[in-house]
Order: structure tokens, then C-alpha cells, then sequence
């Protein structure tokens, strides 16, 4: 009897989904058993479906239009003692390859805090300026070109220094470089990246910006300016990043950049109203921007808005959003196309299953 390839697909998928699942639990099993004796467990499922139709050039794209499972993680966060503290999550519907279940981890990280200072050592994020950036990627509905092709999770160590009044924090992060083994690059493990961030928080406005030195082929450096600056005014907020990215003096300034803005108003508690311009462009004439490349130039704008359904809780939350992007993308893996037009529907939950206090 003829096999349906589809059915089988996707009952293989179901399969191998549950036993990503059952082996995420298990390797958190001992964490339980050592944190419920020591310190606090806060662990929370997080889930994101979507229906999507997109269309390019006035065609639906099949491909890219219907029901979207688009995240499924599992978080654990807690303090094992009075300066020890950890964080965990594994993306469950991030394809993994046969070497390692660590590729699906975004981060597992363990932190050291001794009054101002603090040391933490494992995977993590990235240190790059911007508040899109900043954005857990379950939270975000219109992006950049830039922010699709970034790989911001990768194992390092940082310290931070944090003022009296926790105004302000400081950075400084050695970590593997976010292009190490990229697909546009040749296979080099061995490129790192040296970070320095600024976390701000004065009244009205707010700062991520960063200063940045990364390899994009083993001994050449691509650097990063990158400003994230926040206004708030009341149930108003606007955010507008600068991104220059340069891998020579020749073409330091100017030459290869992303403006990402956001509007928002918050008119209640449960309800969030949004507005969203980007534009990324490299004019620059050298090869090393694996994350926009040379010769592209286009926009997107949009807007949306999210409903938290139940009272005095975000654990709940509905959204609609469209976008239309333009231009010139020359990345053919690219997240952005000339008239494309996106609309999205969907819901996030998350759920605790967990909760252990220190005693």
C-alpha cells in the first residue's frame, strides 16, 4: 500500500517533537531536585500560533501563508543562594541538527552578583544595541532585514556594572562571533566578538547603545555603532535605533546601516496600538555584512495592535499586524522582498508549571 508522504512527514515531525520535549524535561530534572533544596524555580512554557497570508507582487506566496506554529519554549529561571543565579531556555520548535540539542538552546547561563558587579559565563545574548534587537523574538511581529538575519544567541562570558540608583549598567562581553559558521560564510569556528553596551534609564529617556568589534572571517572585524534610544511620554512611547555596521575605514560611515522606529500608545492595561518603519541599506562595495548585503536597500512599514484578554494578566495576549516592505534585497535567503505584503493573526500564552520559593 502507497504511504501519504505528508501524513507520514508530519506524524515523524509529532514524534520527534514530543521526544525534544520529554528530553528537555529530563535534562531539567536534577536542576528541580537541586533548586527546590536551594533556591527559587520559575519555570513557564511560552507559545506562539499564528495565521498568516503573504503575498509578493500581488501573488499569494503558498509557502509562507496559513497556520504558523512560530515559537514553543520552555523557560527556567532562579537563585540557587544569595549571589548565584541561573536562566534557561530551549526553543522546542527550533530545528536541531544530529550534532548537538545545544544549537536549539537561546541560552543557559550562570551568573555571579556581588553587589554592583556581576559575572555571568554560558550561552547568551548577544551584546548589540537597539531596542528592536533587545525584543524577545515571540514579541515581535514586523522586523528588519537586519534583525531576521542576525544569529544573537552564542556562548561567552560578560561582566556588568550596575550604578547606585540602577540608572545605568555596563557591559562588557567576550563571546563566539554571530557570523562563526553562518551560511553565507566558509566554516570558521574560531571567530569571537568583544562588546560594550550601555543600558540608560533617565525619566523620559531610555538607552541600549553598543560599541562593537566582530569577526566576519577569522582575523577581520566588522564594527558596530549601534544606538537604541527610547522616549516615553505618558501612555506614549517611541523608540528609533541607528545601526552603522563598517568592516573598513574606506567605507566607515554611512555606507551600510538600519533605522528601525516604533510608535506606540498604550491607551489601557490590555491593550497596545503600534507603529513600525524599518529601513536597511549597504552601499558599501566590500563583501564581509553577511546580515544585509551589498547593494540592498529596502523598507518596511507597519502597523497593529494586542489585546490581553484576561484582567490583570499578559499571560493571554491576541494580535493583529500588517506590514508592506520595498526595495531592493539582494540576499536570496532574505527575510524581505520587493512588494511584499504580510498580514498576521495570532495568539501567545504562557503558562507556569512551576514555582519553588527559597526558603
Amino acid at each position: 500500500m502507497k504511504r501519504n508522504f505528508h501524513t507520514f512527514a508530519y506524524t515523524k515531525d509529532l514524534i520527534l517533537m514530543k521526544r525534544r520535549m520529554l528530553f528537555a524535561l529530563m535534562m531539567l530534572i536534577p536542576a528541580f531536585m537541586q533548586a527546590q533544596e536551594n533556591g527559587l524555580v520559575n519555570l513557564r512554557i511560552e507559545a506562539r500560533l499564528d495565521y498568516m497570508q503573504e503575498y509578493r507582487q500581488g501573488e499569494v506566496s503558498n509557502n509562507d501563508s496559513g497556520f504558523k506554529g512560530r515559537y514553543l519554549n520552555i523557560r527556567m529561571d532562579g537563585q540557587l543562594s544569595e549571589h548565584f543565579s541561573y536562566s534557561y531556555r530551549q526553543r522546542l520548535n527550533k530545528p536541531n541538527n544530529d550534532i548537538s540539542f545545544f544549537n536549539a538552546t537561546d541560552w543557559i547561563n550562570l551568573t555571579y552578583t556581588n553587589k554592583n558587579w556581576s559575572v555571568t559565563a554560558g550561552k547568551q545574548v548577544v551584546g548589540i544595541g537597539g531596542y528592536e534587537y533587545d525584543v524577545a523574538p515571540i514579541d515581535l511581529y514586523i522586523y528588519s532585514e537586519y534583525w531576521g538575519n542576525i544569529p544573537c544567541f552564542r556562548v561567552g562570558v560578560n561582566g556588568t556594572y550596575t550604578t547606585d540608583d540602577k540608572n545605568d549598567k555596563f557591559m562588557l562581553q567576550f563571546c563566539e562571533s554571530p557570523f562563526r559558521g553562518h551560511e553565507l560564510n566558509i566554516n570558521n569556528e574560531q571567530m569571537f566578538a568583544y562588546n560594550a553596551v550601555w543600558y540608560g534609564s533617565h525619566g523620559l529617556f531610555s538607552s541600549i547603545w553598543s560599541v562593537n568589534m566582530m569577526e566576519y572571517l577569522p582575523g577581520k572585524f566588522m564594527n558596530y555603532i549601534a544606538l537604541g534610544n527610547r522616549f516615553t511620554f505618558g501612555d506614549f512611547q517611541f523608540d528609533i535605533d541607528l545601526m552603522n555596521r563598517a568592516v573598513s575605514t574606506k567605507n566607515f560611515f554611512g555606507k551600510d546601516m538600519s533605522i528601525m522606529s516604533k510608535f506606540m500608545w498604550k491607551p489601557s492595561d490590555r491593550f497596545n496600538v503600534f507603529l513600525i518603519a524599518t529601513h536597511d541599506f549597504n552601499h558599501a562595495d566590500e563583501i564581509g555584512d553577511w546580515s544585509v548585503l551589498p547593494g540592498t536597500e529596502i523598507t518596511r512599514v507597519g502597523c497593529g495592535l494586542e489585546y490581553y484578554p484576561i484582567k490583570n494578566s499578559q499571560d493571554v495576549r491576541l494580535h493583529v499586524a500588517g506590514s508592506y516592505s520595498d526595495g531592493v534585497n539582494t540576499n536570496p535567503a532574505g527575510l524581505l522582498f520587493p512588494q511584499q505584503a504580510v498580514l498576521d493573526a495570532g495568539v501567545t500564552w504562557r503558562m507556569d508549571l512551576l514555582k519553588v520559593k527559597r526558603k
